[in-house]
């Protein structure tokens, strides 16, 4: 697995590339699981471009065989500027074709990732184009809800974005297809499985109150629903491989 920063003009389309080859024996097969980030994923494969939206549950894919893949953690600006609504790829995924794209991208993988990130990369500007205001505007938005933890109420964020709650909301709405709130939710779920992943024997009653939780038992109930196990569950099962994106 390679992961490449986004730089220059595509840093405001992308958050970073990630590129994964694997080459399995006959029989063998690797059941990857992912605690996403709640954002939308540009996957070029051989077969062509999926655009898969944002989840509010863990994700699976099983690898078998030899095979390799160039994705892209999106930014609200270009997801909003390849689907119309967001909302409708929550947990789905839609085919956009572009076999011209992925033959240039299989020509150079997987003996040069940078190469092929560089082609999705051009691809992407060529098809987003420049950016208006509120695309910047969603891009900060998704940048304070997911980065700062000081950050746990829908009103906190739109008080520093200077806009009202009910534009806030549109705005995750249209370029993301979550609410604020279920944005502020999965960072919070995010950075108490890295605490417990880190430090098993940390109190969890104390990572919920560090994380703005109401109790203890909210954060358990956000194990329940968005990983399908109990914290205490997740902390004694070290082989699960839970990772922040693919």
């Amino acid at each position: 697995m390679r992961r490449v920063p986004a730089s220059g003009p595509v840093a405001e389309l992308a958050a970073w590339f990630w590129a994964p080859v694997w080459d399995l024996a006959d029989g063998q097969e690797s059941r990857q699981e992912i605690l996403a980030y709640p954002v939308s994923n540009l996957v070029v494969e051989a077969s062509g471009a999926t655009l898969w939206g944002a989840t509010t549950r863990v994700s699976a894919r099983v690898l078998r065989g030899s095979g390799w893949a160039v994705g892209v953690v999106l930014r609200p600006a270009a997801t909003a500027a390849l689907t119309a609504e967001p909302v409708r790829l929550v947990d789905a995924h839609v085919e956009l074709g572009e076999p011209g794209l992925a033959a240039a991208v299989a020509a150079l993988m997987p003996r040069d990732v940078d190469a092929a990130v560089a082609v999705v990369g051009e691809w992407l500007r060529s098809r987003v184009g420049a950016l208006g205001g509120e695309a910047r505007l969603a891009n900060d938005a998704a940048e304070l809800l997911m980065t700062d933890a000081t950050i746990l109420r829908l009103e906190d964020a739109a008080r520093r974005l200077a806009v009202s709650s009910r534009t806030l909301q549109r705005i995750a709405h249209r370029s993301v297809g979550l609410s604020p709130a279920a944005m502020i939710r999965r960072r919070r779920l995010q950075e108490a499985a890295q605490r417990v992943r880190d430090d098993p024997g940390s109190s969890l009653a104390a990572i919920a109150a560090e994380l703005g939780y109401a109790d203890q038992a909210h954060l358990a109930n956000d194990f329940r629903s968005v990983l399908g196990m109990t914290a205490s569950r997740y902390r004694r099962d070290a082989r699960t491989p839970l990772a922040r994106n693919a």
